[in-house]
């Protein structure tokens, strides 16, 4: 709410100035004729008086741009200060969510993907945050103002400037529509773009090992190409969009010199108001020009809070129902268990049953993907059981505290070492 009111108290201070520079030169036209009507002499007492309104104007112009100067430092202190807070905020509540997830979603979602969402589309919603919605107000608030003004001035100089705006209006409507789709298009493809990067970096000793670096690298070239021609299509809307912005601001511009002369020569209007109307146009170029900018900033956000909106909906599938802090033995046993890999339909258990008291051992061994490191994984409730029961200590696996139960566990994952020489 702070931040709103130094917006509209710098642009109610940037108002002030069309009008000091108005009084200067309906001053200066003033004396101008008065030194016609005088047949060219006008005594050094009028000059020193003339000299002394001029430097008050000046000084007044002076003090009106730092004051909005300072509301202008205050209002980006307040606006976009606050959006970074947020942005860490989001950030921090994502990272959070990510931990909290298990195996089921990691194997849906590429880490790349991930990433772009944690990164490119908190900085998008961040964008839309502070400087969308401080060129937003500011826009809306100069638009009243500036229009309040020149309708002071002169209503029907005020509707030939304005008459441009309605097919601005139009024009952006239309156009906003296609920016969110593509928007969305290259936000999608980024993503793939990110995991296909972080999956062959991570993998590079793989590629390596088995010479495929060029089919990789004709990969990620088809990815890249992709992403550019969606880029390439976004920008060409907004190639079209911002000429058409350009020259409904200079059509005002002309409809304010050439009605307002017609003003002059009616002697309904001065001079001073001609400059007045063209700066106060000259002011609207700015937050006219930022809204194809703004409209461009809000339909990424948007596209962008979808996809963080669809991790922070998603729930885990383990699910951790119970608080207490206690103390395992380390009593297993499975009954009947079966469990078949979320997504992928392979069954890499089938009817397993054993039981083992605490202080006991126990080796399982058999050939590649016969289900052993899914035991340790089940154990650790990294995934749940599709059918039987295991039992810790007696009680079944899914009414222990989860954190407790993966620190009871010592477990070392396997992981493939590809080595340029032999062992």
């Amino acid at each position: 709410m702070l931040g709103i009111l130094f917006v509209v108290g710098s642009n109610y201070f940037a108002i002030l100035i069309p009008q000091q520079i108005r009084e200067a030169l309906d001053l200066v036209q003033g004396k101008i004729q008065d030194f016609k009507a005088s047949g060219g002499s006008l005594d050094s007492a009028e000059y020193q008086v003339l000299g002394r309104h001029l430097l008050n104007f000046g000084l007044i112009v002076t003090g009106f741009v730092i004051v909005k100067g300072i509301l202008m430092y205050f209002m980006r202190q307040t606006i976009i200060v606050m959006s970074r807070l947020i942005e860490y905020d989001m950030r921090k509540e994502l990272f959070e969510k990510l931990t909290t997830l298990d195996q089921t979603f990691y194997r849906s979602y590429m880490t790349g993907d991930i990433m772009a969402r944690i990164s490119e589309d908190v900085s998008k919603v961040r964008n839309y945050l502070g400087p969308g919605i401080l060129y937003g107000i500011n826009l809306v608030s100069l638009f009243a103002l500036t229009i309040y003004a020149m309708l002071k001035v002169d209503v029907t100089l005020s509707v030939f400037a304005l008459l441009p705006l309605p097919i601005l209006s139009i024009s952006i409507y239309y156009v906003s529509n296609t920016i969110n789709a593509r928007s969305t298009a290259i936000q999608k493809q980024l993503s793939k773009l990110t995991s296909n990067a972080q999956e062959t970096y991570s993998g590079i000793r793989v590629i390596k090992g088995y010479t495929r670096e060029e089919e990789f690298i004709r990969h990620f070239d088809n990815e890249s190409e992709t992403y550019k021609k969606l880029n390439l299509r976004l920008a060409k809307v907004e190639a079209y969009f911002q000429p058409l912005m350009t020259f409904l601001i200079s059509l005002s511009t002309l409809l304010v010199v050439v009605v307002g002369a017609i003003q002059v020569y009616n002697g309904r209007l001065t001079t001073g108001n001609i400059a007045e109307f063209i700066l106060y146009v000259n002011m609207l170029t700015w937050p006219v020009t930022a809204i194809g900018w703004i409209a461009s900033v809000v339909q990424e956000a948007e596209a962008s809070q979808k996809r963080i909106n669809e991790i922070m909906d998603i729930q885990p599938e383990i699910q951790n129902t119970s608080s207490d802090d206690y103390t395992i033995l380390g009593d297993i046993e499975f009954r009947n268990v079966t469990f078949v890999y979320p997504n992928t339909g392979i069954t890499a258990l089938k009817n397993v049953s054993f039981s083992i008291k605490h202080g006991q051992k126990l080796a399982i061994f058999g050939r590649t993907a016969s289900g052993k490191s899914t035991i340790s994984e089940l154990l650790t409730r990294i995934f749940d059981v599709t059918s039987g029961q295991i039992l810790i200590d007696g009680k079944d696996i899914k009414e222990h505290n989860v954190e407790i139960l993966r620190k009871s566990f010592a477990y070392v994952p396997q992981d493939a070492f590809l080595f340029s020489d032999t062992i």
